[in-house]
């Protein structure tokens, strides 16, 4: 299970090989996710028994932060706030 720290967090790091890495909202690092689900033949085991692939998403943003799309090639994604929170 994921910290419910993290659920504060808008803004995610995206680590991409051969790119620069890049800060998404959340939005748009679930789009660079789904982007990424639609492009797999199979899914990995753990996301098969998503009803979508909107789901298996977030799936993905609650319990990890990295996907092999092939052997060597590895997405990768860190949660961030880039606003302190208040107190």
């Amino acid at each position: 299970m994921s910290d419910p720290l993290i659920r504060s967090c808008s803004h995610y790091v995206i680590l991409e090989p051969g790119k620069q890495e890049k800060i998404c909202t959340t939005e748009e690092t679930r789009q660079w996710l789904e982007k990424w689900l639609l492009r797999l033949e199979t899914l990995p085991e753990d996301l098969q028994q998503q009803p979508n692939t909107k789901s298996a998403v977030q799936r993905l943003l609650d319990t990890a932060c990295d996907l092999e799309i092939e052997p060597g090639f590895s997405l990768r994604w860190f949660a961030v706030r880039l606003n302190p929170p208040e107190i």
